[in-house]
């Protein structure tokens, strides 16, 4: 066959969307294209022979890599193509071959095709010049009567046609691999790249090492992922080894989710609950994209919302928009609904799992409770699925619903408790206030200081049906639900005492501390604080933003319980006159107390409070009343 010359046709209508729109960030994007436009022509062999009632030999795709000679080739036994085609395809830069074999299938009535062909972009070929000096295509057409051609172009609009010795259906391309790709002729580095972008690809996949002594052909690919199969057929074992394949330093996930859905979109996927490490950050990019088999990215926001990033696994969508390099989604009616239904499924498959396996759902709540409490906040429909599963920790240690907390309220306390709920802060809360609520049998739930605030305060402006919703920390509350006893005319000089001695003339003491004195029911402890709802809700929400700078100091008082022996000696002391400072270190104590069982004391003030607290024993043991 005669040498031909020629020069690539570049049409000037399709390279200004090219320029604004594509750009391959990294050198490896091209084994995926390659790879991709190989399985393509496979698929068009395949479809054309079942067309015409042909058999096809099974479809194989092979990668050899040549350290020695710096060459790379992937072959393939797909469709195959003629000169014209060669040139046709090739030769012309952003003409989509794929998209015209679409077409054209679809003029015969073959809609389903385009579900099975990668390419759609007519550009991936070129991706090779990022890592060659010179690319050869050989390729023979399936038509019959077809002759072998040879393409070469060594990265510049020139090119030419030569004569090929290829007698065997399909397209061969070799690329002689210069400075910028010599990394990928090291076999481990290709076999790793084979694996991030085409480890689930349709069509096995060999690779060989021409320079091992004994070359031999390693399959890098499995055919047929899991999110392919019939999920009635797979064991949960399947689901653990398939998520052991794709995140092998991981523990075993809690559970997981099968997707499959073919209208009005199509979407398979696995999207597993991962066990959380509380020492590590959320591992973000753990959910795959894939189209038809082929890794896409690992960004998939807008396709995923935010709260259910800490899922992990695989979502395969020929009807997920990219741009021309396939690394950036665009924007598309399908991707909101694929969010969507993505949703609606996590929000179903959580309350499935509630209603036939409590237990499992408690064991996992450690781990999803808050991603779920977030998804409330972000997603409407999420939270009205959701809300009613939402737990929390009680008294006794069980997980209970909003529900389950309103059921065990007891009679004598269902109106004062009406759609209220009483929580303890963790680590922050008075305990002996929980104590005196547990002796009347009134459950109180344990929140965070992070995700909790935010929750509360959607819940109660958000409301779901009828039921209302309203957060009551403990110390605001107890008094409305142990009566305090009436005040006595010790408790007014109690207070006086008090107030005296911890406030005094320090006016700026008098806009952080107040003091109150109450008796409440089944009350032990000397003394507690309480904070206004309003400004502890305020400041948990700026603390659990990290705007510690901006947090108001809080106004607290200090509820003095009357009938404590402790702060009723400590009157009696002051009274006689006689040891008033030992008066005033009891009464300092009592404050170091209410803060010791509520927030704590910080690093200074126990220093402080156990030099206190010494001199205090020393004194009494010394004086009785």
């Amino acid at each position: 066959m005669s040498t031909r010359k020629g020069s690539i046709s570049v049409k000037t209508n399709d390279i200004f969307p090219i320029i604004k729109k594509w750009l391959y960030s990294e050198h490896d994007i091209f084994i995926r294209e390659l790879v991709s436009n190989a399985s393509d022509a496979i698929t068009k062999r395949s479809t054309i022979a079942r067309s015409q009632g042909h058999e096809t030999p099974e479809g194989k795709i092979k990668i050899e890599v040549n350290k020695t000679e710096r060459m790379i080739t992937i072959e393939d036994n797909g469709i195959g193509m003629t000169e014209t085609e060669v040139e046709k395809y090739i030769a012309q830069l952003a003409f989509s071959g794929a998209e015209e074999f679409v077409q054209k299938m679809n003029d015969l009535g073959n809609t389903s095709t385009k579900d099975e062909i990668i390419g759609k972009f007519g550009l991936g070929f070129y991706s090779a010049f990022m890592v060659a000096e010179k690319v050869e295509v050989e390729s023979l057409s399936m038509h019959p009567g077809s002759l072998p051609t040879k393409w070469t172009c060594h990265g510049d609009t020139d090119y030419e046609f030569s004569g090929s010795t290829k007698n065997e259906v399909g397209t061969k391309i070799t690329l002689f691999i210069g400075s910028d790709g010599e990394e990928f002729l090291d076999k481990y580095k290709l076999e790793e790249t084979l694996g991030r972008y085409c480890d689930f690809m349709p069509y096995q996949i060999g690779l060989v090492d021409l320079n091992e002594k004994e070359a031999s052909e390693t399959i890098v690919n499995e055919t047929q992922p899991l999110w392919k199969k019939d999920p009635t057929t797979l064991s949960d074992e399947d689901y653990k080894n398939f998520y052991r394949k794709m995140f092998p330093m991981d523990p075993e996930p809690l559970f997981w989710l099968h997707l499959n859905v073919d209208h009005p979109f199509t979407l398979q996927g696995i999207l597993f609950f991962p066990k959380l490490n509380q020492n590590k950050p959320i591992q973000e990019n753990g959910i795959k994209l894939y189209s038809k088999q082929v890794f896409v990215s690992d960004n998939v926001k807008n396709v995923v919302p935010d709260f259910l990033g800490l899922l992990k696994g695989a979502i395969d969508s020929v009807d997920i928009p990219l741009n021309v390099s396939r690394s950036a989604l665009q924007g598309d009616p399908n991707i909101k609904k694929i969010s969507n239904y993505i949703i609606k499924k996590v929000s179903e498959s959580l309350k499935k799992l509630f209603n036939s396996d409590r237990d499992r759902f408690e064991k996992a709540w450690e781990d999803i409770g808050l991603f779920v409490k977030y998804g409330c906040m972000q997603d409407e429909k999420f939270d009205e699925v959701m809300r009613k599963f939402v737990l929390f920790k009680n008294t006794t240690g069980q997980l209970i619903t909003f529900d389950e907390y309103q059921e065990s309220i007891p009679e004598n306390y269902k109106e004062k408790l009406k759609d209220k709920y009483v929580y303890f802060e963790k680590n922050m809360s008075d305990e002996s206030l929980r104590k005196q609520l547990i002796l009347e049998n009134i459950q109180v739930i344990e929140t965070d200081q992070y995700i909790d605030p935010h929750f509360m305060q959607h819940s109660e402006y958000k409301k779901i049906g009828e039921q209302s919703f309203k957060f009551s920390a403990i110390d605001s509350m107890i008094e409305t639900l142990l009566e305090s006893e009436q005040t006595t005319p010790n408790d007014i000089k109690i207070k006086d005492f008090f107030k005296m001695v911890l406030v005094g003339d320090d006016k700026s003491l008098e806009n952080k501390l107040d003091v109150e004195v109450k008796g409440l029911k089944n009350s032990s402890s000397s003394a507690y604080f309480k904070v206004d709802e309003n400004m502890k809700r305020f400041q948990q929400m700026t603390k659990s933003m990290g705007q510690t700078s901006f947090s108001m100091p809080l106004k607290k008082t200090l509820i003095i319980n009357p009938n404590n022996a402790l702060v009723q000696n400590a009157l009696k002391i002051w009274e006689k006159g006689e040891k008033k400072e030992l008066a005033e270190k009891i009464c300092h104590h009592v404050q170091d107390l209410a803060s010791l069982s509520s927030e704590g004391l910080s690093s200074e003030d126990k220093e402080k409070f156990v030099s206190r607290s010494q001199n205090l024993v020393q004194e009494l043991s010394q004086y009785i009343v």
